[in-house]
């Protein structure tokens, strides 16, 4: 069942219908969801919220037998006054349309090296092209194709939460000792959060440094200092038992939704990691019994995951690496080796595809792409760029100013880490 990677195009596309503004959203005959859901379904819109679901305008039709060719056509069209951005995530068909493929960051920094694009294309998710728009420069747009492109674990640290958390920390006598560490995979208004509070932004490549620079802030690993971790607890725990040497003891998991986040002052001044209540839903996915059946299914696999998977699973594997990470453990690796990889899908079957003289494996045992990154497909990027094409911009991004400063500061905080 793992060596079966193949998604048939049925399985990848959503059918789409029209809403009352011409706009299209996903056809589905599941109950309107509650006006605090993650809006996957492009059903409406949130005023509250920081992403909208809006498209205005009629999207070509995703059994469009010449929409290849409109793409095509479209980005010659606009030729060197745009950058196409593809995540590691997004489906092929989108990944053959960008000049560069990457992880987040890499993407943003890529987008500020091209000052000369007019338009930054950012096929990704929201916190993404956020991030190109606080690195770029006033000159240059970022585009998302699709602005319910967002991402689940982003969206769970608003950023009136995390104001309230540091509230609960200052009561108990611990925010003066604590310094808040983001990881990339986070709002705008949570990373000028963390630069207004000195903290650092971290990379899933570079937690460990982060944590590391951070604590030196309190008084060393060894002291008695705090770093908050947001909004990933896996990724911060992971790296400080892993990589720091703390105990899964020195962690406690805040939860928003509880009155003072669910613990005492008793344990927050106890604690040295102080993890928000937030996961990755394609990497919360795999389990200990997933790693269990595959290594009896295939002998001799190397099981390689992502930092952002639990504990249990990180420690049941064999390497652990983030995206950039199992790229070239796949393209070092001895031909005729096998591997099971977890982390999302569309990486694991492009990898698959470029190593045929490796056994490539899906560590879970059923399907599960990025809902959100694959809200990005064809006909969202022909639409975006038909319509830049025609001189009518679509989807910016745009920050807030005094945020966007903020943020910077953080990312800059980051830059400056040893290894950047």
């Amino acid at each position: 069942m793992w060596e079966d990677l193949d998604v048939t195009a049925q399985q990848q596309q959503t059918p789409q219908i029209s809403d009352a503004a011409g706009g299209p959203r996903a056809a589905t005959a599941f109950a309107e969801p509650a006006p605090s859901a993650l809006l996957l379904l492009g059903q409406g819109s949130d005023l509250d919220s920081e992403r909208g679901v809006e498209c205005v305008g009629a999207l070509p039709a995703a059994s469009d037998p010449d929409l290849v060719a409109r793409a095509h056509a479209a980005r010659a069209a606009l030729g060197s006054r745009a950058f196409v951005l593809g995540h590691h995530y997004q489906r092929d068909e989108v990944i053959d349309l960008a000049d560069v493929t990457g992880d987040s960051f890499k993407l943003a920094r890529e987008a500020a090296a091209r000052p000369e694009a007019e338009f930054i294309i950012f096929c990704g998710v929201h916190f993404m092209a956020e991030s190109a728009d606080i690195l770029t420069s006033d000159t240059q747009q970022v585009i998302l194709p699709d602005l319910a492109a967002g991402c689940s674990m982003a969206d769970m640290a608003a950023i009136g939460q995390v104001e309230e958390a540091w509230d609960v920390l200052a009561d108990a006598g611990v925010a003066d000792q604590t310094v808040p560490v983001t990881y990339m995979n986070s709002s705008a208004a949570i990373k000028a959060f963390t630069g207004r509070h000195g903290g650092t932004i971290c990379t899933s490549s570079n937690a460990h440094v982060a944590l590391r620079w951070a604590f030196d802030q309190v008084g060393g690993v060894d002291g008695t200092g705090k770093v908050l971790f947001m909004p990933d607890q896996h990724l911060g725990r992971n790296t400080a038992v892993r990589e720091l040497g703390l105990s899964l003891d020195d962690c406690v998991v805040f939860d928003p939704r509880k009155p003072g986040g669910g613990l005492t002052p008793e344990a927050l001044h106890a604690a040295r990691m102080i993890l928000w209540r937030g996961h990755c839903s394609v990497h919360g996915r795999f389990s200990v019994r997933n790693v269990t059946d595959i290594r009896a299914a295939v002998p001799g696999v190397t099981v390689l995951v992502h930092p952002e998977c639990q504990n249990p699973v990180v420690e049941a594997a064999d390497m652990v690496g983030s995206t950039e990470y199992i790229i070239k453990a796949l393209d070092a690796a001895e031909p005729g080796s096998s591997w099971a990889i977890g982390t999302e899908l569309n990486l694991v079957r492009r990898l698959a595809n470029a190593h045929p003289d490796k056994n490539v494996h899906y560590l879970d045992s059923t399907v599960c792409f990025c809902s959100t990154m694959n809200r990005i497909d064809l006909p969202h990027l022909v639409w975006a760029m038909e319509s830049l094409v025609a001189g009518n911009v679509v989807n910016p991004i745009v920050v807030d100013a005094d945020d966007a400063h903020w943020a910077r500061v953080a990312l800059d905080q980051m830059l400056a880490l040893p290894g950047y």
